[in-house]
């Protein structure tokens, strides 16, 4: 599963992007992947672990939410069940 959200660009500043991923493991746990910056700048990636799909969701659902609420818009979604 990937979300990509993006903020609308101020002034002439490049927008800023959160992209969440949510992978499984070898180990049958997953890994929520956090992906932020500036496009076309640096970005900082964090990894959480997760020992089963239904919590990692979850934790998927809550950052995506408060993206939403910082004024991030929802630009792509992927995956077959991914949350919109």
């Amino acid at each position: 599963m990937r979300l990509l959200l993006q903020q609308r660009p101020q002034g002439g500043e490049a927008p800023r992007f959160v992209q969440l991923m949510l992978q499984p493991d070898l180990l049958g746990g997953w890994t929520l992947l956090r992906e932020t910056g500036q496009i076309g700048g640096r970005s900082t990636l964090r990894r959480e672990q997760f020992p089963d799909q239904p919590s990692a969701i979850k934790a998927l659902e809550t950052a995506r939410d408060a993206q939403l609420k910082r004024g991030y818009a929802l630009t792509f979604a992927e995956g077959a069940n991914a949350p919109r």
